[in-house]
């Protein structure tokens, strides 16, 4: 199958936020479109935790991308105005040197000798490739999820670099209930003994940690309104359970164990941990003292916060909260809160909600 990702390596010794550094680390990135002659018609996306950099599909890589109906031509990001570039996140596996990459010192994999990983760190490296790629300012910087945090990093490190900003369901710091829940998976990985202390080997691991973890982050990503409108207590049938008296009975349990197993295999553990921490580590504090004035360092002509009222990993509160601590350095800031169902993950399924006000937001 062909296949749109390059891959960039950061030349020399690249300092990490919390200490360490990496040696000449590699970031994936895929792009569509042409930069203009003006070369300000830039858009840069961070993904969330687990994709990749494969945002949507292209001639030398027709697989559908992972926002396929927002990034493409005559879709709401439009490939043929826009330049777009979407990264793979430092620390991932999907390209970008990470846990699982090859440490050029030793020989071996970083494992947990990988250095503490920040969204800082994963927006530096956005910024590399920016400068590879000859690209000085953007027309937008885009972020759904880990990605909205990423780009407050960016923001902040990068101030007026980008002429707008678009914020999709994140907050300026993940709040408690949120770090609870990641600290849970990050344990149900750890507590696996084929977690080996990260040291398992290539295609073994914390299988049985990574399936609990997965099925524990479904269930924050969507909403209990969602799950009783799409499954009720509809049963499985007869002929798919297992006879364990303790096995799947419900059709959402049969959901929740498809995407589980989905997902294991696909994604490393050691890299799930590190990115799963970055999230909880990122506070916009840290960049003025306080979320207000992190917020206020933050310089741009445009910004669109969009949050979803049954999201409770980042609840409206917090968009509420974005919105007005950016207009302290933000000239034009809109907060749109839509009545999805899908709760975190709508920025992914409910496009006929996001479809209309991404279109808005670019310029046609």
């Amino acid at each position: 199958m062909s296949n749109a990702r390059k891959t960039f390596q950061i030349p020399g010794a690249f300092a990490m936020r919390r200490g360490g550094s990496l040696a000449s680390p590699s970031i994936a990135y895929e792009t569509w479109g042409e930069l203009n002659a003006a070369r300000d018609n830039a858009v840069l996306i961070f993904t969330g935790l687990s994709p990749s950099a494969h945002a949507s599909s292209s001639p030398a890589d027709p697989a559908p991308g992972w926002w396929e109906e927002i990034v493409g031509p005559s879709r709401p990001i439009d490939t043929r105005r826009y330049f777009v570039i979407c990264t793979n996140s430092l620390g991932s596996c999907f390209g970008s040197t990470g846990p699982a990459s090859i440490d050029p010192v030793t020989g071996k994999p970083y494992r947990l000798g990988f250095p503490v990983l920040t969204l800082e760190d994963v927006a530096n490296a956005g910024h590399a490739v920016l400068r590879h790629l000859g690209v000085e300012r953007l027309h937008t910087v885009v972020g759904p999820s880990m990605g909205g945090t990423t780009t407050l990093a960016f923001a902040a490190q990068y101030p007026g670099i980008a002429e707008r900003l678009l914020l999709i369901s994140c907050g300026p710091r993940s709040l408690p209930f949120a770090i609870a829940l990641r600290s849970l998976q990050r344990e149900m990985i750890r507590r696996d003994p084929g977690w080996e202390n990260g040291n398992y080997a290539a295609g073994a691991g914390p299988i049985t940690g990574m399936r609990l973890a997965r099925k524990l982050g479904m269930m924050t990503y969507r909403s209990p309104i969602e799950w009783e409108q799409r499954f009720g207590r509809e049963r499985i049938a007869a002929e798919r359970q297992s006879g364990d008296s303790f096995g799947l009975d419900f059709e959402i349990e049969a959901y929740l164990e498809a995407h589980a197993q989905k997902f294991t295999g696909q994604f490393d553990p050691n890299c799930y941990l590190y990115l799963s921490r970055a999230s909880d580590l990122f506070d916009i504090a840290e960049h003025g003292g306080s979320v207000a004035a992190g917020l206020g360092r933050i310089r741009a002509k445009r910004a669109m916060v969009i949050g979803v009222a049954t999201d409770f990993l980042f609840p409206l509160h917090q968009q509420r909260e974005l919105a007005e601590g950016l207009r302290a350095g933000v000239t034009d800031v809109e907060l749109v809160e839509l009545p999805s169902i899908q709760g975190h993950d709508s920025f992914l399924v409910d496009m006929d909600r996001f479809r209309p006000v991404i279109q808005r937001f670019f310029p046609g």
